[in-house]
């Protein structure tokens, strides 16, 4: 993360926040058409580049190369290995080389400046080397009419299920924009179908989106103008998916979406009910961690979370994003709760489930935080030492209510901003723990590539030796060392438990059937082999 502050690397799905990407209000209420195709030829000619063709790229639909980039939360990977599936499945190939690619799909996030800088500074890179370029997340659904975005292809965030026929028009020439909300029966709809093909960064773990949008209306946030009001999942696609995902070896489910607290209010539900029908598939040895959920939704559920949290298949963790410890502020950026429910909500879980992790997050100067109101801030994180804890400078969102909002000086905001990180870095979460036997669920490869990253019951990171053997699998170790973010474990004498089917392998498409993935291609390839040659004997006639 590039904004000053501070974070621990175990947590993706982050709230959105605040970025800087220019948009007129009134521009999301305009009635938009569901598909909009046009020539691409003007948008080709005002970047006048010598590199970039209007002609197809080869012959064959499906055979050309797809560059993939993603930005932002868990929900954000989770639609990039959706659309990733549903391209492999059709014959298209994913590269990590982006020099090679064909085409470049860019996945967006609109939480904070750099990974929006980073996305607008691809696609002129793109553009520069004559890469077609498809951009999809937050940023074009919630300002499609950006001068960076004008002229290429848009898949909306409840689209990404039609990314095939995009990429087609656009390999074409075209121009092609889908954007829209989904509805049924008049209701937001959760969005594209779960048990589409995909592909996972980590075959290991599953992460499913079990709603999208929000209720809140906060005045510093951007995501609501993408990802709109709250559309849930049905729970029986939701246990659906996760049973897929344990069949084809993944031992970790993650549940995401912009605030799982609300879960299932649009379609008679609850979260709870969502988590019991899923703990009932949890096998032996797979473990499921609950995403963000903001404090005012949680709260009517704490009781029936802390059984939840107890559970052996479940992580006692928790992400609840605070903002400000001021009533004040809070207040001003409508968080519709007041700092003694957020106390309530973690005072209640540590004493039902004994060693639980709290995550939150604060917004350092805010524009009506006063110095008074950031020593508040500072004294909640000093009563819970917060393990991990997001730092995050504010920044306007024009087409925000906050952007309109007097700016705190600058300076003051840096200083506050490392008032509170030097108070995280104060204290060591973990140090208590050297000599502890743990059981631990090893999924990843550590940055350094020296260590396998393992996560015990509260979801603390636990690095051990690397030995395949361990991938996949819980294993009991002994606690040997801590740092500010992470223990080392010391395996012991075996593996407790493992994963009872083997992993798909890396690249591999999830939900489609070994022999359609097989024979697809080469029948695609055979067709139009084909009607090329019935050309050419044409020709010659």
């Amino acid at each position: 993360m590039n904004e000053i502050g501070v974070c621990s690397e175990i947590i993706n799905d982050i709230e959105d926040l605040i970025s800087a990407q220019d948009i007129i209000p009134k521009e999301r209420f305009k009635p938009l058409k569901t598909v909009k195709i046009k020539p691409k030829k003007t948008q080709i000619e005002s970047i006048k580049c010598p590199n970039l063709t209007e002609e197809p790229v080869g012959d064959i639909p499906g055979t050309q190369k797809i560059y993939l980039k993603t930005w932002g939360c868990a929900h954000n990977s989770s639609d990039s290995e959706y659309m990733a599936g549903q391209l492999a499945a059709y014959g298209y190939k994913i590269v990590e080389d982006k020099f090679k690619a064909n085409l470049w799909l860019l996945n967006s996030c609109t939480v904070k400046n750099p990974a929006e800088d980073h996305f607008r500074n691809e696609i002129n890179l793109a553009k520069s080397l004559g890469k077609y370029v498809v951009v999809a997340g937050c940023v074009p659904q919630g300002a499609p009419k950006a001068d960076f975005v004008r002229g290429l292809s848009i898949i909306g965030v409840q689209q990404i299920d039609r990314v095939v026929e995009v990429v087609e028009e656009t390999l074409k020439g075209n121009s092609v924009k889908l954007t829209g909300v989904k509805k049924e029966n008049g209701k937001k709809m959760g969005g594209a179908s779960l048990l589409l093909p995909k592909i996972r960064r980590n075959p290991l773990i599953e992460i499913i989106a079990i709603n999208t949008g929000c209720l809140n209306q906060c005045t510093y946030c951007k995501t609501k103008h993408a990802r709109g009001d709250l559309g849930s999942y049905p729970p029986e696609e939701i246990v659906t998916r996760a049973k897929q995902a344990f069949s084809e070896g993944v031992v970790e489910i993650w549940l995401t979406s912009e605030d799982t607290g609300t879960y299932g209010r649009d379609i008679g539900t609850s979260l709870p009910e969502l988590l019991w029908q899923l703990v009932e598939v949890i096998p032996e040895g797979c473990r499921l961690r609950l995403g963000m959920t903001n404090p005012p939704y949680i709260l009517e559920h704490l009781e029936e979370i802390s059984k939840i949290m107890n559970h052996s298949r479940v992580y006692a963790f928790l992400h609840v994003p605070v903002q400000s410890g001021s009533d004040q502020v809070l207040a001003d950026m409508k968080r519709e709760y007041c700092r003694e429910d957020f106390e309530h909500v973690v005072n209640y879980l540590k004493e039902k489930v004994p060693g639980i992790t709290i995550a939150t997050d604060i917004i350092c100067g805010f524009p009506t935080e006063t110095e008074k109101d950031f020593d508040e801030t500072l004294s909640l994180c000093e009563k819970y030492k917060f393990p991990s804890l997001f730092i995050n400078q504010f920044f306007p969102r024009p087409g925000t209510p906050a952007a309109k909002f007097q700016r705190v000086p600058a300076q003051d905001v840096k200083q506050r901003t490392k008032k509170l990180t030097d108070l995280f870095h104060s204290y060591r979460p973990y140090d208590h723990k050297i000599g502890e036997t743990q059981e631990v669920l090893v999924t990843e490869t550590s940055h350094d590539k020296k260590h396998y990253v393992g996560h015990n019951k509260f979801y603390e990171q636990v690095l051990i030796p690397l030995n395949d053997k361990f991938m996949g699998k819980i294993v009991k170790v002994k606690i040997i060392a801590t740092s500010k973010f992470s223990m080392t474990g010391e395996p012991l004498d075996k593996v407790v438990s493992a994963g009872l089917v083997k992993p798909l392998k890396r690249g591999c498409v999830s939900g489609l059937k070994q022999q359609e993935y097989n024979f697809k291609l080469p029948i695609a390839v055979g067709i139009v082999a084909i009607s090329l040659l019935l050309r050419i004997i044409w020709v010659f006639l």
